[in-house]
């Protein structure tokens, strides 16, 4: 029966990302709704760089809490690609995203989703790292993908579970699904806390 409790909560989605949607619905949860939050991502420049996807998720959650039906769960999540301390964001156009793959070659990275939870006017937040390694890409593998599969709305201009996570991804330190844009493990264990027994 709990079971049943946990996936019939109501989800209020703070994301336009089609794949959040549908990493939701694969855990079980029926009752989705989504909602987009317009503010500007900005941080304070003093933040260290792991925290600011949890701080854009709160963020997101304090401007949505509005659109919040009673008995919802809110759930608001960053994704960020970091190569060092340089922030990879979404590219702005398709050189731009050639560029960021060339960088990523050969090296490993971090892909940081920061999580906000809001249940009635409580937040929580949380975030989860993994680490990526890409092994060397060739121009005409970069090309290839950026042309075909346009990332142009995937941080870091790559999505694992696309064509250049099949053949560029050597190694992975964490959870998989984080890197598609949600924790789901360790999201679900958050919303099991948050459901009364």
């Amino acid at each position: 029966m709990m079971l049943k409790k946990i996936l019939g909560t109501p989800i209020l989605l703070g994301s336009q990302s089609p794949r959040r949607r549908n990493l939701m619905a694969q855990l079980g949860f029926t009752n989705i709704r989504t909602a987009v939050a317009q503010a500007e991502e900005t941080f304070p420049e003093s933040l260290p760089a792991k925290e600011i996807p949890e701080y854009l998720a709160r963020q997101k959650a304090v401007e949505l809490l509005s659109h919040k039906q009673p008995g919802e769960l809110l759930i608001t999540a960053d994704t960020m690609v970091f190569l060092g301390e340089e922030i990879l964001g979404k590219p702005q156009s398709e050189l731009d995203a050639k560029l960021m793959l060339k960088k990523l070659s050969g090296k490993t990275h971090r892909v940081i989703t920061g999580v906000c939870l809001a249940k009635e006017n409580e937040l929580k937040t949380f975030s989860e790292v993994t680490e990526v390694t890409f092994s060397a890409l060739s121009k005409e593998e970069i090309d290839y993908y950026v042309e075909n599969f346009k990332p142009m709305d995937k941080a870091g201009s790559y999505g694992i579970q696309e064509w250049i996570g099949y053949i560029g991804i050597e190694k992975l330190n964490g959870c998989y699904y984080n890197v598609m844009g949600l924790p789901l493990h360790r999201l679900y264990e958050e919303i099991k806390k948050s459901t009364p027994q």
